[in-house]
């Protein structure tokens, strides 16, 4: 670990040392005598089976029974075997074929041979990996096992026989009794609230377990209130998260009312607060906005969970608690990152963008993070990570977050992070116009600088100053830095010849045009890592320079009136540029101010 600071060291000490005994545990579960422990009797029956939310493809039902399994960007074709008993082709692969959340394909078929066909690959699996498998074992694949079986079940049990009914509560129970013990070592964060909603699954829908039921049900609701934040966001600031809690989370509180039972204020409020905060990262096209590990958006899947929202008010523009800011003023939309990273048990996703920001108009993204993909390898996601991959400024090519690199971390923890920004600042005034300053200390250690953006907004959303400063303390050098700006793939990047302006061409609507005050703007490539359709080439705007030759970049992006006459690309005049006042800058700053 080395580069990492005596604090920091120790704090992973620390959560390598509980990993550690929670290893031993899991080295426990695996011993026959363990096993029976949590071995029974199975319960008589299910009383409900609850809804599933996620999007099912009929199709996929005949590849199943082809015996191609396509999971998590993975392809196996295992023939007439069973694909419990074919290798792997990646951990990803494997973890969603032991969860079997692709019953809801097979659900969705309804047909006779689907049943069999499902029931066959359930024996299958208990006759494999029913007493014990370290993956198909692991706390949170269990909990994604128990929710599927549990929700998918007329699928399973219609038309069963008794003998196929009897093992398959006996398992089903197994598992259950095993979660209880096990839910607390799944990872922090989303997995381990998914396997506690699995215990309230289990003490509701099996015939008999009112005791676990008022068990999990208060577990649930100390874990909400832990991970699910004021504002509605999740602790691990991933926009994803509150997208898959949702999933499970909102099926749960019918169950409750299916048992004619009224679901606890916790998990009220939770869905109460998250559904505004879906509403919040989303822009205008339907996607949700690029930060800390949201990938790309599933329309069908977010329409359905906005569909629950009864409200279906304004987003809130304020998530301090979360650490974002959204402007908004005409049809215009700016997302910003304005928090540090969370704790290093919840940040296995977390990226190194603060001060990132993304900007759309109407149903189109201008300004991006390039996001992370589906389905990708480890090189895909570091690199997705990085600060360089989202719309801020970077030192000398340096994350402005350390991330875990040693095998031995990363091997037991994950890709976690080690450090990075802790104290970030936000001012905001909402006036006529919107204005915007906050600045972290992410590269005061190595650098002696603390980076400081100013946003401001005009009322009509046509017109965004910007202002990144680079504050020098403690001695501070001179980094070169370069403040990115990210394009959407779908937006076409013009540098005018006196090279400090760009116009910024969407498929639908008015253009726009990037100007940074007479500094010297380059076009890079890019990749956008956010979309449905796996990686595509993009550009993105770049402005270099050194912290103390020139500390302030001072840039402005605008919509060009398609009724004003525009100067040719070739032509070097610069147009007026009058700023829109700042937090903490009550005058306005001059163009070219201490740029290159």
């Amino acid at each position: 670990m080395a580069g990492i600071a005596i604090g920091d060291r120790l704090r992973i000490g620390a959560i390598m040392a509980g990993h550690q005994v929670r290893s031993m545990l899991t080295a426990a579960y695996s011993s026959p005598f363990y096993r029976w422990s949590f071995s029974g009797g199975a319960p008589e029956r299910l009383t409900v089976a609850p809804q599933d939310l996620r999007t099912a493809d009929p199709t996929l039902a005949a590849d199943f029974y082809s015996g191609r399994f396509a999971f998590a960007g993975s392809y196996a074709d295992v023939g007439a075997s069973s694909p419990f008993s074919a290798r792997p082709p990646t951990p990803d692969w494997q973890r969603a074929l032991h969860g079997f959340g692709w019953l809801r394909h097979m659900r969705a078929a309804d047909a006779e041979l689907t049943r069999l066909h499902a029931r066959a690959l359930i024996t299958d699996w208990i006759d494999e990996f029913g007493s014990w498998d370290a993956v198909a074992w692991a706390p949170d694949v269990v909990a994604r096992r128990v929710i599927s079986w549990i929700s998918h079940s007329p699928l399973i049990l219609r038309g069963a026989d008794h003998a196929f009914y009897r093992t398959f509560m006996r398992s089903l129970s197994r598992q259950v009794r095993y979660l209880i013990r096990a839910a607390d070592e799944a990872p922090d964060g989303v997995p381990r609230m998914t396997a506690i909603i699995a215990l309230c699954y289990g003490g509701l829908c099996i015939s008999g377990r009112q005791r676990l039921m008022r068990q999990s049900a208060r577990r649930l609701d100390e874990e909400l209130v832990r991970q699910i934040l004021p504002d509605g966001g999740h602790i691990t600031r991933n926009p994803n998260a509150v997208v898959q809690l949702l999933l499970d989370l909102l099926p749960l509180r019918q169950t409750f009312a299916a048992r004619d039972m009224p679901p606890s204020s916790a998990l009220m409020s939770a869905i109460d607060r998250m559904m505004p905060m879906l509403r919040f990262f989303r822009h205008d096209d339907g996607a949700l906005a690029h930060f800390n590990g949201m990938g790309p958006t599933y329309p069908d899947i977010l329409a359905t969970l906005l569909a629950y929202d009864e409200t279906r008010g304004a987003p809130v523009l304020n998530a301090s608690y979360s650490g974002y800011q959204r402007l908004e003023a005409g049809d215009t939309v700016v997302i910003v990152d304005t928090g540090p990273p969370p704790p290093p048990t919840l940040s296995r996703e977390a990226h190194a963008g603060c001060l990132s920001f993304e900007m759309s108009t109407g149903a189109e993204r201008i300004i991006v993070n390039c996001g992370v993909p589906v389905f990708g390898g480890a090189d895909w996601r570091a690199a997705a990570r990085a600060t360089a991959a989202h719309s801020t400024a970077v030192l000398e090519d340096t994350s402005s977050c350390r991330f875990a690199t040693a095998q031995m971390v990363v091997k037991k923890l994950g890709p976690v992070l080690v450090s990075g920004p802790r104290q970030v600042t936000v001012e905001r005034r909402d006036e006529d116009i919107i204005s915007l300053s906050a600045s972290h200390d992410g590269y005061r250690g190595d650098f002696g600088i603390v980076h400081e953006r100013r946003l401001a907004m005009s009322a009509a959303g046509d017109r965004i100053d910007g202002e990144d400063i680079f504050n020098a303390v403690s001695g501070g050098g001179n980094p070169a830095y370069a403040v990115r700006f990210h394009i959407h793939p779908n937006v076409t990047a013009t540098r005018t010849r006196d090279h400090n302006r760009v116009i910024l061409a969407p498929l639908y609507g008015p253009p726009w045009e990037f100007y940074a005050g007479g500094a010297d703007i380059a076009i890079e490539e890019s990749v956008y890592l956010g979309g449905l359709d796996g990686p595509r080439r993009s550009e993105q705007i770049v402005v270099h320079g050194r912290c103390r030759h020139s500390p302030r970049v001072t840039w402005r992006l605008s919509r060009i009136d398609p009724n004003r006459p525009q100067p040719q690309a070739e032509q070097q005049s610069e147009p007026e540029f009058d700023e829109l006042p700042l937090a903490h800058e009550p005058d306005i700053f001059e163009p070219g101010e201490g740029t290159e």
